[in-house]
């Protein structure tokens, strides 16, 4: 027996199955064998008072579950962590652990009474490290583990658990003699994982699979080079026992039926601290931020979003205030402590939030942290990187709102301080001040753009309405737009493929240009040598449109445009030599309405006026995109992608593609204020045109 170490249990009196707070529990109520149950917990008892001292604390009638000791608390040398239990049906075991670690000399630190924090359940001492293992995402709260880092003095790891069969830490997670650990990595998520992976050499890990998991295999108790648990199978016994360990196998079926095994059933109170070799590791790395949320938050789904992205992205959140809005009309307030595992999923957690609107609250002023640029097209580290929506940024107490505003750049404030800049990385020089961080940022989102939004979405894709009906009203609707934004002399850009040539909607672009409703078009080099084919030669990469059929020798007929246009010098001279007749190229020059051809490395050619700078194409589309009220995307994904990455929220933008995935492409890159349109483009530019001649029409009234 090893004298110095000291387990507690508890007889299973008054154990039962009599309510459900764990997967586990769920068809199990009233169904545990209380005559079992005492044999498999004798027989537990009696192999561990073979290798440690045992003691017994009383069980309390009316707590079946205080048999599972191991959520009493956590001891550290002197010192007890007693349990808040998250769920009522054990919140009454905490006086009876209270009064037994008081009764035996441990001075007992009790969290707040709103902080759940279930014991050595969630919380597992390395045996090789000296630093704690600290699980949170079911039952414990991330925000108890700085207080376990300063009351116990010691460094704390956490992992957020991710699947509820395995609830608590020590269900999934048990840290072996010497190092060696038995997990199972499913129950954790990806930031988890590695971080167990930094510590953990690879020869020490001992991954299970799901059908050791599932009983309780890595719910064992770690006695120097025995391990002790439920069940486990022939391979996973072998690995273990090649690292040097004995496994003790002891049957305690009845109480998997409430969730738990045999490091459930014990609780190891005798924890010499171990001098850890990080001795510059902080005790916690646990992060704590404040944010504000302000709007119609219930009605357009950001509180829900904001507190799901928290979770999503491994951290925990309380809500401090809600101010609920009294009227339709009227706006609420929230206030919530967010917590992050580490910096850099804090980081990530704001930034995220800060997207839909967040402002943080936690600091003494609000004003932002700038950075100087030491090196050209070099920004600080951890410098705050731009979205599409209004973004403003607080210096000296003053709010700016950044000019230029779009996604992935940075936000450079000018030498007097009253000037807030987006500027793309490339164009920061030395002396810029660059905001670094979130504090002092914030974006804005209007209501009445999330209201414009849903009721979009409603009347475009409404139940009982056709597909081929469905895109008729995007048309109906789009056609209108179009229509007040020529006459109040706004701005229209369009950026399309050579998708538009090949499926003959380029007659119905050409007259959108004609007729006033495009300021400017961007493209590639692609888009322009077709639309010059059909023109001269009547083709589209060889194919007669008319007819449908290749044309003998028509795949050369692209090059020969190329070099014609060449020849002339540019697509304006070409036009004016009347080389080029009709077709969306020609509408240009003839209605003085700028282009930009950005090249890339498949083109043929290139013509002459394709801009095969990357930089200076960028910059030009830029140029060209601000001031536009809506941008019409054509079947290009490359140049959409493009496009969208550089406007700012306010402008709308309709994605038309017979490819949905090229929608979705535009969403994820963070473009969300398009409307996507599955069709063909040029049926769709067809319909558009037959609605904008509708609207032109006059109309006839019945004497």
């Amino acid at each position: 027996m090893t004298a110095q170490l000291n387990y507690l249990m508890c007889a299973p009196d008054h154990y039962d199955v009599d309510y459900v707070i764990n997967p586990w529990m769920e068809g199990n109520v009233h169904k545990s064998s209380r005559d079992r149950a005492v044999e498999q917990w004798q027989k537990l008892y009696e192999v561990l008072k073979g290798l440690v001292n045992v003691e017994l604390v009383p069980p309390a009638k009316g707590w079946p579950d205080m048999v599972f000791t191991a959520n009493a608390g956590l001891v550290l040398g002197d010192k007890a962590v007693l349990s808040r239990f998250l769920h009522k049906e054990r919140q009454g075991e905490e006086p009876y652990f209270k009064a037994w670690f008081e009764s035996k000399g441990f001075t007992v630190f009790e969290l707040p009474k709103d902080l759940p924090f279930e014991g050595a359940g969630d919380a597992l001492f390395d045996r090789s490290g000296g630093w704690l293992w600290a699980g949170y995402g079911f039952r414990s709260e991330l925000d108890a583990h700085p207080y376990l880092a300063k009351w116990l003095n010691v460094e704390v790891l956490s992992l957020r658990l991710i699947d509820n069969r395995f609830y608590h830490l020590d269900t999934c997670f048990c840290p072996l003699t010497d190092g060696y650990l038995l997990y199972y990595p499913p129950a954790f998520d990806s930031y988890s994982n590695r971080l167990i992976e930094m510590r953990i050499p690879a020869n020490k890990r001992i991954a299970i699979e799901e059908a050791d998991a599932v009983t309780f295999s890595c719910n064992a108790v770690n006695v120097d080079r025995h391990v002790v648990m439920n069940k486990i199978s022939d391979r996973l016994k072998q690995r273990i026992n090649d690292a040097g360990f004995n496994v003790i196998e002891t049957p305690l079926t009845e109480f998997l039926k409430a969730g738990g095994a045999a490091k459930c059933l014990t609780l190891r109170t005798i924890e010499v601290p171990i001098a850890s070799e990080l001795a510059d590791v902080e005790p916690s790395i646990v992060e704590a931020r404040i944010v504000e949320l302000t709007g119609h938050l219930l009605d357009s789904g950001i509180i829900n979003r904001a507190l799901d992205l928290v979770t999503d992205n491994g951290g925990s959140f309380q809500v401090l205030e809600f101010n609920l809005g009294e009227q339709r009309q009227s706006t609420s307030l929230a206030k919530i402590r967010i917590s992050a595992p580490s910096h850099d999923l804090m980081e990530t957690i704001m930034g995220e939030l800060i997207e839909i609107g967040a402002v943080l609250q936690d600091r003494d002023t609000s004003d932002a942290n700038l950075e100087p640029v030491l090196q050209d097209g070099v920004a600080p580290d951890d410098f705050y990187v731009s979205t599409i929506y209004p973004t403003d940024a607080c210096v000296d107490g003053e709010w700016l709102r950044c000019k230029n505003q779009r996604m992935d750049a940075a936000i450079a404030i000018s030498p007097d301080g009253k000037t807030a800049t987006c500027k793309l990385l490339r164009d920061l020089v030395v002396g810029d001040r660059v905001v670094v961080g979130y504090d002092g940022v914030r974006t804005v989102r209007k209501p009445e753009a999330r209201d414009t939004a849903k009721k979009e979405e409603f009347s475009f894709m409404g139940a009982g309405v056709s597909s081929e009906r469905r895109v008729e009203l995007v048309v109906e609707q789009i056609a209108w737009e179009l229509r007040q934004i020529r006459d109040r002399g706004g701005k229209l850009v369009v950026s399309c493929g050579p998708v538009v040539v090949h499926t003959g909607g380029a007659p119905h672009l050409a007259y959108l240009i004609r007729e006033g409703y495009v300021q400017s078009m961007l493209g590639g080099n692609a888009i322009a040598v077709h639309d010059m084919e059909q023109s001269s030669m009547g083709t589209s990469l060889g194919v007669d449109l008319k007819r449908g059929v290749s044309v003998k020798g028509g795949h050369r007929h692209h090059l020969k445009v190329i070099n014609s246009v060449r020849r002339y010098g540019s697509i304006h001279k070409a036009v004016e030599a009347g080389f080029v007749k009709t077709g969306v190229m020609y509408e240009c020059v003839k209605n003085d309405v700028p282009f930009v051809l950005a090249g890339s490395i498949r083109d043929d050619g290139p013509l002459p006026d394709t801009v095969m700078d990357l930089l200076e194409a960028q910059r030009l589309y830029s140029e060209q995109i601000r001031g536009a009220d809506m941008i019409l995307m054509l079947s290009s994904m490359l140049h959409s992608i493009g496009v969208g990455n550089m406007t700012p929220a306010g402008v709308k933008m309709v994605c038309v593609d017979i490819n949905p995935a090229v929608v979705t492409k535009l969403s994820d890159r963070g473009s969300v204020e398009s409307v996507g349109v599955v069709t063909d483009v040029g049926l769709f530019l067809s319909l558009l045109v037959q609605q904008l001649k509708k609207l032109d029409s006059p109309v006839s009234v019945a004497v």
